[in-house]
């Protein structure tokens, strides 16, 4: 066992031989949008982007489903699965097959594994002091989804959303691997500062997070204001405790963004000074959206600073 769960990290990874290990993760969901095909999707992008933070390269799916048949009919589950293979079948991994029971709560996803070379995998436990700390995608999934549900989320909030829970992370995973970085994670249910959490405790140091750097969606803060968060707010603060320190400047929209849970977020990726705007500039060239986020210091007795 190369990577167990001693780390938190985003998947397990396994050493067949001197050449080759299996990455394996799994992750499912209840529905974040009402279109069946359009979760099925999501679902499966979510799924295959923790092969993608580990440096692998994802090669088989095994779906996941608890099916309401009675509920929702056939027809639904069967745009959903359609919608997951797919969406597998785009990035060039294969369905081998799966496992289904009846549930009052229609929940998807899929077991997947990748593969890497042993001495390539990248872990939330390489940070070092002095990475420069880089950040794909943008933040707001969880509070415009709450938006979307009470009708209170605009088209281009939604657009916004959609468009980014849809983009996989195989281009971030393959740039990581050609510039080479010390530490990556894909921010998800934890939020960003649940993962960054993870990272900072996982490499033994302190994250330096610029907020007033990390991208945002459209609407996030007016939907804050509104009253429109999720469940996992809550949740994630807990989960992060006392180990951060927040600037009095930080908002309170802002921390509320930080801990937002995300659905197929992007990738916070720790790199040596020397390489980040050389990663950076290979991303947005790959259309890829990149910014810099922040710095590591050396652990100072709490695993996050924002400012």
């Amino acid at each position: 066992m190369l990577v167990g769960i001693d780390t938190a990290d985003d998947a397990g990874v396994f050493k067949l031989n001197d050449e080759l290990a299996i990455v394996q993760t799994v992750d499912f969901f209840t529905p974040i949008v009402d279109d069946p095909y359009l979760f099925g999707q999501i679902a499966a992008v979510n799924s295959l982007s923790d092969v993608w933070a580990m440096g692998g390269t994802p090669v088989t799916a095994l779906a996941i489903a608890c099916l309401p048949v009675k509920e929702v009919g056939a027809e639904v589950c069967g745009e959903m699965m359609r919608g997951g293979v797919d969406m597998l079948t785009s990035v060039g991994v294969a369905l081998v097959g799966g496992h289904s029971v009846e549930d009052t709560q229609l929940k998807f996803g899929y077991a997947v594994t990748g593969v890497v070379h042993p001495a390539k995998i990248i872990t939330n436990a390489g940070a070092k002091p002095g990475d420069r700390l880089v950040f794909t995608k943008k933040l707001g999934t969880g509070i415009i989804g709450s938006g979307i549900k009470f009708e209170k989320a605009s088209k281009e909030a939604y657009d916004a959303a959609i468009g980014s829970m849809l983009e996989t992370n195989r281009i971030a995973g393959e740039v990581m691997q050609l510039i080479g970085v010390n530490a990556a994670t894909d921010v998800t249910g934890f939020g960003f500062l649940g993962h960054a959490y993870e990272v900072a405790k996982a490499s033994n140091v302190t994250l330096s997070i610029d907020s007033g750097s990390v991208p945002v969606m459209p609407q996030v803060f007016e939907l804050y204001q509104q009253g429109i968060k999720t469940k996992g707010d809550r949740s994630n603060r807990e989960y992060v405790g006392d180990g951060i320190i927040f600037d009095e400047g930080v908002s309170s929209g802002m921390r509320a963004v930080l801990f937002d849970p995300q659905t197929s977020g992007g990738m916070l990726i720790a790199v040596e000074e020397s390489k980040y705007e050389e990663l950076i500039a290979t991303l947005q060239m790959r259309s890829v959206n990149a910014a810099l986020v922040g710095q590591v210091l050396p652990n100072d007795g709490k695993y996050l600073h924002i400012y």
